[in-house]
């Protein structure tokens, strides 16, 4: 019988993940608000409201479940309904369930963690966020963690990859991150965050041991000067103008990926330099050749 894995929230990432799965032999049931959204997917769509038990309850059993959901605007009422609320429902479902699932991923992120001094950081770090969004993260977080059903956070850095090229325009229109103070960020291309999970959810349907935490980044944390000015050079654009607050709502800090690695995870970009490549390459947005 297929082993079937259910993506709540799925977007792009949750998209790129669920055609792994289906190419190596899984049933796939993405869900989202509107089903629709996910024609020409080549998954298997459902529609249910992540907050509202009645429409959860129509879901399938899974041995895997995702929760990869996005909140639709940036503030509390929106992250408190996408993150804690709409996972607590979930787990509330699927938890009473005569089959239950083996484990339960919750996409989370890096603004969990308050270091702003370029500190590393790993999953043993101390996560006390001051911002709502940070907050809400770790309430999730927590109400998986401390829940009967085997569950595992996954904490992404900053996502980017073909359609999230916001740094890569700034620095198109000349605009670029100061040298000093040096701001350190934390990079994941979004293939590779549908790699960590596919990676994640194959050790858990083999019986293999999966840590209740990860910290998702690539193996190269890097000032934003020095990425920026890496991409200003790929682009042939001088810089014209100094971002004052580039880094305005995150903090400077060092990822550590340790953990990931050890569990045997190969990253598909292991750097910016290699990401970007793709993303620029793909994006077209390289000068033509004389």
């Amino acid at each position: 019988m297929k082993r079937t894995t259910l993506i709540l929230g799925c977007g792009d990432i949750g998209v790129g993940l669920g055609q792994r799965l289906k190419a190596a032999g899984q049933r796939v049931v993405g869900v989202r608000r509107n089903a629709s959204a996910l024609a020409g997917s080549g998954l298997e769509a459902a529609g249910a409201d992540l907050t509202d038990p009645a429409s959860l309850a129509a879901l399938p059993d899974a041995d895997v479940l995702v929760y990869v959901a996005s909140a639709d605007r940036f503030e509390e009422e929106a992250y408190r309904a996408a993150y804690p609320e709409g996972l607590k429902a979930v787990l509330a479902e699927f938890g009473a369930r005569k089959r239950s699932p083996k484990r339960v991923f919750f996409v989370s992120s890096t603004s969990v963690y308050p270091q702003q001094a370029g500190e590393e950081v790993d999953e043993a770090s101390p996560a006390e966020p001051t911002g709502f969004a940070g907050a809400l993260m770790r309430e999730a977080e927590q109400a998986l963690l401390g829940h009967e059903l085997p569950g595992t956070a996954v904490r992404f850095s900053g996502i980017y990859g073909p359609g999230r090229d916001r740094l890569i325009r700034q620095v198109s229109e000349g605009r670029i991150a100061p040298a000093s103070p040096a701001m350190y960020t934390n990079r994941i291309h979004r293939d590779d965050c549908a790699g960590v999970l596919a990676h994640l959810i194959e050790r858990t349907l083999a019986g293999e041991a999966v840590d209740d935490l990860y910290l998702a980044s690539d193996c190269e944390p890097a000032p934003l000067h020095e990425v920026m000015s890496w991409l200003a050079q790929q682009l042939k654009v001088e810089a014209t103008e100094t971002i004052q607050s580039p880094l305005r709502r995150r903090a400077s800090k060092r990822c550590c990926n340790a953990r990931l690695l050890a569990s045997g995870y190969q990253f598909l970009y292991p750097s910016y330099r290699d990401g970007y490549s793709q993303v620029l390459r793909e994006g077209g947005f390289l000068p033509a050749k004389a």
